[in-house]
């Protein structure tokens, strides 16, 4: 027998609940429509949004409030909200509250305080902002300000990192047996398989057509080896070279963040050679600071302009082995240079051998704002420009090293 209350009585459903709820939606205003008075925990949850969203709104709720100033500019009181909130709410919604008050408050000045940065919720997002700052943060709040991206970077690279390496390394070992080989590393087996379609049928021997040197059967047979499938090479020697070459405008934050990752990752594995270039109207090439992504990040310089076609020209002058070369453009391709420079780059880099392939954001965001005659100009070349999330650049990294389609999302235009 069901012995579940009815649904007009299940507990998330009772009337009393449902006016809590409408009335930490809209907030203070609410009161008096729902009749509802907060206490305890609820009362204080309340306390914290009000603080964040309720001061300076429009009607509607706190969904449509404009900036407000309920926080002051106090550190010590941002300090004690912040440690507010990560006791009543779960880190992701924390994370989100936070990138709220540093957009609807200006926070960003505090960041630079020491107190401000122990009471945070690590998170892309933050550290994008505190990149952003540059500069401007001073020696007191540095140490600090590392120990908040290490955080974060060191829990990309134990979520990223295992699965990476596996799956790129797969990749290198079929381009590896799909290769060339030399006469004494030809794997027989896979070659025969391979080339079964090459069979061709051979006269019988001196007994003629159904004489005893075919054995009755007409004749003997040969698979002619077209292709020739050789071992995995078992040494470390360099099979691909990549290049990411990175927009650090400051609408790119969170992708410069998980592609420092990603380069630290892809530059431990000894048969990558791996380059990390940055660029805003500038170029800098942070491929010696790869053995620790938060130098890296500390080597950006989040903001300014953009110079795309200026930056590919670096990375081609670095090519060396183009038919062995990936080069990973992240952008959202607002050019500020030579706009028709960077799609001729991109066309003879592509016509040279060179794997090009086009991110217009490496996050987990939505579909980023992006340049749409400029990822359609590629996309008529071949180099198709779509978002990716750090989850599925393994296995982008994986095709483009392989040769193959690349994994192009739904949401790709």
């Amino acid at each position: 027998m069901d012995t579940a209350p009815p649904d007009d009585e299940r507990p998330d459903e009772r009337p009393d609940e449902r006016l809590r709820r409408w009335r930490m939606v809209l907030g203070e205003d609410g009161a008096e429509g729902t009749g509802r008075a907060l206490t305890g925990r609820d009362a204080a949850m309340d306390g914290a949004l009000t603080a964040l969203y309720d001061s300076g709104k429009k009607p509607g709720g706190r969904g449509a409030a404009e900036r407000s100033a309920g926080l002051g500019a106090s550190a010590p009181s941002v300090a004690r909200w912040l440690g507010d909130i990560r006791t009543y709410f779960p880190a992701p919604v924390v994370q989100v509250m936070q990138r709220d008050a540093i957009d609807r408050l200006g926070l960003s000045a505090l960041l630079l305080e020491p107190e401000m940065l122990e009471a945070v919720e690590p998170d892309v997002h933050l550290v994008g902002t505190l990149l952003s700052l540059g500069k401007a943060m001073p020696e007191t709040t540095r140490e600090t300000a590392r120990a908040v991206v290490r955080k974060v970077v060191d829990d990309l690279e134990r979520r990223l990192a295992t699965r990476t390496r596996a799956t790129l390394t797969g990749a290198l070992d079929r381009s590896a047996r799909a290769a060339r080989p030399r006469h004494r590393d030809i794997d027989w087996n896979r070659t025969v398989r391979a080339n079964l379609k090459n069979y061709v049928s051979l006269p019988g021997g001196e007994g003629g057509e159904g004489g005893e040197g075919a054995e009755g059967r007409g004749g003997t047979g040969t698979v002619i080896p077209e292709r020739l499938v050789g071992y995995g090479r078992t040494d470390r020697s360099v099979k691909k070279d990549v290049i990411l070459c990175v927009d650090q405008s400051g609408s790119m934050a969170a992708s410069v963040v998980h592609a420092a990752v990603f380069g630290a990752v892809l530059a431990s594995m000894r048969t990558l050679a791996t380059r990390l270039v940055v660029f805003d109207t500038a170029v800098v090439d942070l491929t010696d600071q790869l053995d620790d992504p938060v130098d890296v990040l500390f080597g950006t310089q989040l903001g300014g302009g953009t110079d795309i076609n200026r930056a590919l020209a670096y990375c081609q002058s670095r090519i060396t082995r183009p038919a062995d070369t990936v080069v990973v453009l992240i952008s959202d391709l607002h050019e500020g240079g030579i706009r028709d420079g960077m799609v001729r780059r991109a066309a003879a880099m592509k016509a040279s051998g060179v794997r090009f392939v086009t991110l217009l954001a490496l996050s987990d965001e939505g579909t980023p704002s992006y340049d749409r005659e400029h990822a359609a100009a590629l996309a008529a070349l071949g180099v198709p420009a779509f978002a990716c999330t750090p989850d599925l650049f393994p296995e982008v990294m994986a095709a483009a090293i392989g040769g193959r389609p690349l994994p192009i999302p739904d949401a790709g235009p």
